[in-house]
């Protein structure tokens, strides 16, 4: 045999491996009780704070290798640990944990005419694979929301964060032991190789139920082209701010510099402003201006680079872009209608929001907007589970079916019917 064979072997004797232990613990996490699994994730929480500078410490070493690979600017950022950060992980852990339990919840119930009762109860969806790039804090948050759903997962992070996730994930796995719970529930690839990717995707259909790839668009293309299982994801964040000619204008720029620059590198970050012509005397300049003086570059339309020397032209490529940079491109457009349809001609049905004091027009967009997340007079950036009250989220999903928005606890569950009868058969 050869050594790229022994190699590809090894590598899926290592995946069936993980695939295996994820099967043989479903259903024990899925019959394990609320309390059980609240307890592990309190546990992991204390866990990150104990060991926070053991967290650091791989992640110090993961920048370093980044930095030298040359990694841009929005990858270091999402790649990036602090204090703050840290906190941040432990605090969604337990934020996590004192959500209400879904797991056999009844979230319908009738009866019919021949006495019978049936139930629509939740649970889990199954062995749950996870294919993330950079981010070291998804590590937290997918492991906790799959185990609060009683799904057990496998999780692949990207080869930038590999100290930083083997570190977080550790914590994990000693919340579950301390809540006597299998640590086969949440496992990591303890691998870089790029063909676990492939494998999960196509080679363990007999283990993995569900497959949610969180990254780059290259990444969630490749998970919805070659996946054997079902896919709960989103391509992109191609996020607009369109401006209404009843806009207040200061409102309008404190929620345009917020979605644009709090922080570039997130799917919420908004990519594209339009501004409503009918007020474009009023409105552009200052807009411009603001994102200008703040440090943003600014590709507008012909009337938007009559503002300032500093914009540069906007190419049609500009309007389909997710930046994920200190970059926005900017446009007049006709009215509500226009803006609409230039997000539906563009945008990646993510995040959209209008800034306007008028009601109707705030309803005609909210209507007419066919995004995941649509809203009025505030910033994109509130995309996020935890701003949901959703404890943390695995992603924003773009798709139509299943789960679509921020993919919390109650997205990574199904249902079954349960019919209770006293002896009724059915008429020949």
């Amino acid at each position: 045999m050869s050594t790229a064979a022994q190699n590809t072997t090894e590598l899926q004797a290592l995946m069936d491996g993980l695939g295996q232990a994820a099967q043989g613990c479903r259903e024990q996490l899925a019959q394990a009780d609320a309390a059980s699994r609240e307890q592990a994730l309190l546990a992991a929480a204390a866990q990150i704070r104990g060991r926070a500078a053991e967290i650091l410490s791989a992640n110090a070493l993961d920048m370093q290798q980044a930095r030298e690979r040359g990694l841009s600017g929005a990858m270091l950022d999402r790649l990036l640990l602090d204090a703050k950060r840290v906190e941040s992980m432990a605090c969604g852990l337990e934020a996590i944990a004192a959500l209400p339990d879904v797991l056999g919840t009844v979230s319908a119930q009738w009866s019919r005419p021949n006495g019978l009762l049936i139930q629509r109860v939740r649970v889990p969806l199954g062995v749950i694979g996870i294919i993330y790039e950079s981010r070291p804090n998804v590590t937290a948050d997918a492991g906790a929301l799959c185990l609060k759903s009683g799904n057990p997962v496998i999780l692949r992070g990207g080869s930038e964060s590999r100290r930083s996730s083997a570190a977080i994930h550790a914590c994990l796995v000693q919340g579950l032991e301390q809540a006597g719970l299998p640590a086969a529930a949440i496992q990591l690839v303890p691998t870089t190789d790029r063909a676990a990717v492939g494998i999960m995707l196509a080679s363990m259909t007999r283990y993995i139920n569900v497959i949610v790839p969180r990254g780059g668009r290259s990444l969630v293309e490749r998970v919805q082209a070659e996946a054997r299982v079902p896919v709960i994801g989103h391509l992109e964040g191609i996020c607009h701010v369109y401006v209404d000619r009843d806009a207040d204008l200061t409102m309008a720029r404190d929620i345009l510099l917020n979605a644009k620059l709090r922080r570039t590198g997130i799917c919420g970050s908004a990519e594209t402003l339009l501004v409503d012509g009918a007020a474009a005397d009023r409105l552009l300049a200052p807009l411009v201006l603001a994102l200008l003086d703040a440090g943003c570059e600014v590709r507008g339309d012909a009337a938007t680079q009559q503002v300032d020397a500093r914009v540069k032209p906007a190419t049609e490529e500009d309007w389909r872009t997710e930046y994920l940079d200190a970059v926005i491109s900017v446009r007049l457009v006709d009215g509500v209608d226009a803006a609409a349809e230039h997000i539906a001609r563009y945008g990646s049905a993510h995040t959209e929001s209008i800034v306007t004091a008028n009601q109707a027009t705030a309803d005609h967009f909210l209507a007419r907007v066919d995004s995941a997340i649509v809203l009025h007079n505030a910033s994109t950036q509130f995309a996020d589970g935890g701003e949901f009250g959703m404890g943390a989220e695995i992603g924003i999903s773009t798709d139509r079916f299943h789960a679509r928005g921020p993919v919390g606890v109650e997205q990574l569950t199904s249902y079954k019917y349960v019919v209770r009868g006293n002896g009724q058969v059915r008429p020949g």
